[in-house]
């Protein structure tokens, strides 16, 4: 596994998928070597994380460090060659790795590492980096991409211009991936209408089994408000859309708005949020601790601005991947409130395991539904906790993933065959 991030050193989802990944493999008898960027967490978080390493005895971690510190990370950047970590990741992948699967490589190698190595070779997209400098394609921060300007765009951002954007790189090392992985269709569709030139799979994520945190008690009187909450999970940024609800909980006194996360949205947030006495920030939560939170949640509220624009009208199937806060609300029986953007209202609405709303309106009248029926959320979290357990367990997920490497390992197979009797 090759990753930005990596708990602890960590931010978002894809960590907390990669390292998911890895123990479940290491559980099933595999041999995992997991190379992340400690350098480049650092540079970003400014701190060291508080918690430390916790894998299985199988999974072997390589945090690399560099005596230049956050030089490393931004030569990567500007660059997409590894340069101060070079050396270290070779000899890393001179053994013999059966398969080496690339994740957020953004700032641990750029695009120069997909040569390093052999074996088979898997990058699952967890954003848009591949076709998008900012991860993201939300345009100036303010709405989805559908005509880049991406100089200007970066700068927004304030990130330094990826200079070796505007090489031949990225097409030259992407021929080493045997498969890109997608996590849903959205992110499938999307990355081929911007051109990306190679084999794409839609594979979707999972949210590894947990034991139910306890229960929450009657919603409909058995707690003052001051005690109900609904929650956000999540980064907090522009895209991920919490500016668009916390107008809504300033002046709504039945219940209040829980924020588990961080982001470089938080201060103007908690600007915007000062005289409120309902809504909490809670910083960055994982682990049973958040379980807890989903679990005794009345709802988790997903106001996130999806992309959608400019992308074919897509059928959502039953194995449809859906966004790392929506498979743990439902494994925790916990409903979900979504936005009314993208392909995540209809997994909620064809799961039944949560709400839509399109104006604040219906958001309100959700919120006052789940709060005043208690039978009524505990049928919906039941629907959402019967869908999570059909379609986004490490079973299903991990019987799709060894498929694709079968797959992929017998045309391999098939090219050195071809090869011996030309030869």
């Amino acid at each position: 596994m090759i990753t930005t991030f990596y708990p602890p050193y960590n931010f978002g989802g894809d960590g907390i998928y990669v390292q998911a990944l890895s123990n479940e493999l290491a559980r099933q008898g595999h041999q995992v070597d997991v190379i992340h960027c400690r350098d480049a967490y650092r540079s970003l978080a400014r701190c060291e994380p508080s918690q430390s390493y916790s894998d299985h005895p199988g999974v072997t971690i390589h945090g690399l460090s560099s005596p230049v510190g956050f030089l490393s990370p931004l030569a990567t950047q500007q660059t997409g060659l590894p340069w101060f970590k070079s050396s270290r990741i070779r000899r890393i992948l001179e053994q013999p790795f059966d398969v080496i699967h690339y994740h957020n490589i953004s700032l641990v190698g750029g695009p120069k590492i997909l040569e390093y190595g052999q074996g088979i070779k898997l990058y699952t997209m967890h954003d848009y980096w591949l076709v998008c400098p900012t991860h993201a394609l939300f345009k100036f921060n303010r709405a989805p991409c559908v005509q880049p300007h991406c100089f200007h765009c970066t700068l927004l951002y304030k990130r330094p211009p990826q200079w070796w954007r505007y090489s031949s790189l990225l097409q030259t090392t992407i021929k080493n991936v045997d498969a890109f992985i997608a996590p849903s269709l959205t992110s499938q569709h999307k990355h081929q209408q911007m051109g990306l030139n190679g084999r794409i799979v839609h594979i979707p994520n999972f949210v590894p089994r947990a034991q139910l945190a306890a229960p929450i008690s009657d919603q409909s009187g058995g707690r003052a408000p001051e005690e109900r909450y609904f929650l956000f999970v999540g980064r907090i940024e522009k895209l991920k859309g919490l500016q668009t609800i916390i107008p809504i909980f300033r002046h709504y006194g039945k219940a209040q708005l829980w924020i588990a996360g961080t982001g470089s949205e938080e201060p103007w947030l908690r600007q915007l949020t000062r005289g409120s006495t309902n809504i909490r920030f809670l910083g960055y939560q994982t682990g049973q601790p958040l379980q807890t939170l989903y679990r005794q949640a009345v709802a988790v509220i997903y106001p996130s601005i999806n992309f959608q624009l400019g992308i074919p009208k897509i059928t959502v199937t039953s194995g449809q991947g859906a966004p790392l806060v929506i498979m743990e609300s439902f494994s925790q029986q916990t409903p979900v409130i979504a936005a009314n953007a993208g392909t995540t209202p209809a997994l909620v609405e064809q799961s039944g395991g949560g709400l839509v709303y399109s104006t604040e309106e219906e958001l309100l009248q959700a919120m006052d539904q789940l709060l005043s029926d208690s039978s009524y959320r505990r049928e919906l979290g039941l629907r959402g906790y019967d869908a999570y357990q059909q379609k986004w367990t490490v079973e299903a997920h991990l019987e799709r993933y060894f498929a694709l490497i079968d797959e992929i390992a017998a045309i391999h197979s098939c090219r050195l065959a071809q090869q011996a009797s030309q030869s």
